[in-house]
């Protein structure tokens, strides 16, 4: 399953605290694309602390270099640094 080798990919890459996978492919029927290939990312990475929105997104494309050539058509990400993330709901 697509999901779950995008998972283990960032999993291995970027050691996230937190991820959210979402496969938004059934959002796109009728387009070119519509088996599949669309995903939205909510990660939350130590390894963002510091670093400027394009850089994080260049660090997931990186570890998502190869499922970005065969298997991901559109990807949206958001990603964030522990200390933007409230604990607090």
């Amino acid at each position: 399953m697509r999901v779950e080798r995008i998972r283990q990919k960032l999993q291995d890459e970027l050691k996230p605290i937190q991820l959210q996978i979402d496969d938004e492919g059934h959002k796109h029927v009728g387009h070119a694309h519509a088996d599949g290939g669309h995903f939205r990312v909510f990660i939350v990475c130590t390894a963002f602390s510091g670093k400027p929105l394009i850089a994080r997104h260049r660090m997931v494309y990186e570890a998502l270099s190869e499922q970005m050539r065969e298997e991901i058509h559109a990807l949206s990400i958001v990603a964030r640094a522990p200390e933007e993330v409230s604990d607090a709901g």
